[in-house]
């Protein structure tokens, strides 16, 4: 299924999506009973979704995670889509997103590039005397 797909009120929803932003957290106490919200933003290749993680989900997901929602409900609140694992269903990580799997954690990682040709120091160097001639030259 995909982000496209989606309706309110739709049930036994099976979707993998990325999480590219995730919220604030809020408490509650609905019934006697304490609880946590807070909304993320999934995304898969058709569009962006809020997902509502509840509690334990709030830890367990993070930026960057690659999300599987099993038998999800989707919700509407004030004209926006919110799609969460609910009562019934099932959210688990399966992976990092593509784009930040594929991203170097530190900067150590990127080898940087030694100048193996050194005439082309020299090169550099005589763009640089010829953009000051030029510079002269229009004053």
């Amino acid at each position: 299924m995909a982000v496209k797909d989606l309706q309110p009120r739709q049930g036994k929803v099976d979707i993998t999506l990325d999480i590219v932003e995730k919220g604030e957290i809020r408490s509650f106490n609905k019934f006697g009973k304490e609880g946590s919200v807070c909304n993320a933003t999934g995304r898969d290749d058709s569009g962006t979704i809020k997902v509502s993680l509840w509690n334990d989900e709030i830890t367990k997901v993070n930026v960057g995670d690659k999300i599987k929602i099993i038998n999800g409900y989707v919700n509407e609140w004030q004209g926006e889509l919110q799609l969460s694992a609910g009562k019934f269903g099932k959210l688990e990580i399966v992976g990092k997103a593509a784009e930040i799997a594929d991203m170097p954690k530190k900067e150590e990682e990127v080898p940087l590039q030694e100048n193996t040709n050194p005439e082309s120091e020299d090169e550099d160097l005589n763009s640089i005397d010829y953009a000051e001639e030029v510079i002269e030259e229009d004053m």
